[in-house]
């Protein structure tokens, strides 16, 4: 009776899909920087990219390919969260090795894993799982397994924003101000 229950844990899940809230956290990337999710988000996208083990074919490839486009992240005002369950010595060599401009996230415990439901049954590896999330925590775009690999779905799907301090297209110019006098 038991066994059942076991598989039917293993296929069910709540990962979380386009038009959903995604989880909050707040973690220490590989150098020490705290990210929170909820404050990233007001900044522009961010594209949290679970991936299962540094320094493995796939993983490498994934990686590198969002450091190539990382301009394309940058012009959307977007960002991108690299998270695995390696360790932050591993992470730090990994994101060094890369020459990677973005944060790398050690989830060694799989809290983050856990909370968007990508951790592979009975191994602690995440599977790979990329979520574009925008403002609100809106999660706007997920791709998973080998579509997740290439950043380009990711990247489009990071809306266009206005830089802060921008003034809407129809907007009047000021009237200039007479000079005060005294």
């Amino acid at each position: 009776m038991l066994v059942p229950l076991i598989v039917a844990g293993l296929f069910s899940g709540a990962i979380p899909q386009a038009g959903e809230t995604a989880p909050d956290f707040t973690a220490k990337d590989s150098t020490g920087k705290v990210h929170t999710l909820s404050e990233l988000v007001k900044q522009g996208p961010v594209i949290l990219a679970f991936f299962p083990k540094a320094f493995t074919g796939g993983c490498t490839k994934e990686l590198k390919a969002y450091r190539d486009r990382y301009a394309d992240v940058q012009k959307a005002q977007g960002q991108v969260l690299a998270i695995s369950m390696d360790d932050a010595e591993t992470l730090a060599r990994f994101k060094a090795d890369l020459n990677a401009p973005f944060a790398f996230i050690p989830d060694p415990e799989g809290h983050i894993v856990t909370a968007y439901d990508v951790k592979m049954p009975m191994v602690s590896v995440p599977k790979r799982y990329t979520f574009v999330v925008g403002e609100d925590r809106k999660i706007l775009k997920v791709e998973s397994g080998s579509d997740a690999i290439d950043p380009n779905g990711a990247i489009v799907a990071c809306p266009l924003r206005k830089p802060t301090g921008a003034k809407p297209a129809d907007a009047k110019p000021a009237e200039p101000q007479a000079p005060a006098t005294k």
